[in-house]
């Protein structure tokens, strides 16, 4: 018995007449009095009374055409999905994202996701950098957005851009980008930063920042979550450095002075997943990057 037998049986047993159906079935009417034979034969039921002027369902047939209809229904349904999944409409994927990127790239990629593929579920952590790579071998996450390229040869990343460093300072400070000359400027200042002693490529990008220009921070508060920075410093509890995104944060009584240098924002992935969905999201990703850069003019330089 074949699942193209049962739709001709269920089409056969709502038009009851053999000419209509084969012509809705796009098969010749012989051919489907062939198919309907061979399912009463293979199943030993007579499924339909014939006559010359009329063709009516058997008790047995009417018993069928009530369980094979809802359960075609469902096959129905499970090969939709199966071609959704096969297409990369369908699914779950796991992103992970540093906070810088919250408050405008990844809005905007989640967005157009969201619009392009409306059936696709979405994941988002904020794990510490550091813990990105180990995600994404273990399954936990399908894509990362980071500070710097992955060094396991089973991942794979694409510099997607690069962004000045920024100075954030209480609005009311003494320092402005008009005189501002350097970050030597800043010998008295407490700061607010992540800790420096990791051994990420974001923290050594600071470490090699500051020893550039022989400044040693009296670093006050530790912490790697870049929102919580931003509030310190718009309470005026110290200085600190960050990805010019942050400026995107609107946030009230914190200034942003541009810095002469430059962080890179990578996408990352595992290098043998040839996953439908994740092929899609790389190119959504691609897409937003474009679109991205055309509006921002504030020392940000496409990569890649």
């Amino acid at each position: 018995m074949e699942l193209q037998q049962i739709r001709y049986f269920l089409a056969l047993s709502e038009e009851l007449h053999f000419w209509n159906t084969a012509e809705r079935m796009f098969i010749t009417q012989s051919a489907l009095s062939r198919q309907i034979k061979a399912l009463e034969e293979e199943l030993g039921v007579q499924l339909f009374e014939r006559s010359k002027r009329s063709v009516k369902l058997t008790e047995a047939g009417t018993f069928l055409k009530k369980q094979w209809l809802p359960l075609l229904d469902e096959i129905n349904r499970i090969h939709l999905q199966a071609r959704k999944i096969h297409e990369g409409t369908f699914g779950t994927v796991k992103i992970g994202y540093p906070g810088s990127t919250a408050y405008r790239f990844m809005p905007e990629l989640i967005t157009d996701i969201s619009h392009t593929f409306p059936e696709l579920k979405l994941e988002l952590v904020e794990p510490t950098d550091i813990s990105f790579e180990q995600l994404l071998l273990d399954y936990q996450m399908d894509l990362a957005f980071r500070r710097d390229p992955a060094e396991n040869p089973s991942l794979q990343s694409k510099c997607l851009y690069s962004e000045p460093f920024a100075l954030i300072v209480p609005l009311n400070h003494r320092l402005n980008e008009q005189n501002f000359t350097g970050l030597h400027d800043l010998e008295n200042e407490r700061f607010i930063l992540s800790n420096l002693l990791q051994t990420t490529f974001y923290t050594s990008s600071l470490r090699q920042m500051l020893e550039e220009q022989n400044l040693k921070p009296n670093v006050y508060i530790e912490t790697d979550f870049g929102g919580m920075i931003l509030r310190l410093v718009s309470k005026g509890l110290g200085v600190s450095i960050l990805p010019y995104s942050y400026s995107f944060s609107a946030l009230a009584n914190v200034r942003y002075i541009p810095l002469p240098y430059k962080v890179n924002l990578y996408v990352t992935w595992r290098r043998d997943d040839k996953s439908p969905v994740l092929r899609n999201i790389l190119q959504m990703v691609e897409d937003t990057v474009t679109k991205y850069m055309a509006e921002n003019n504030a020392g940000f330089d496409r990569v890649g």
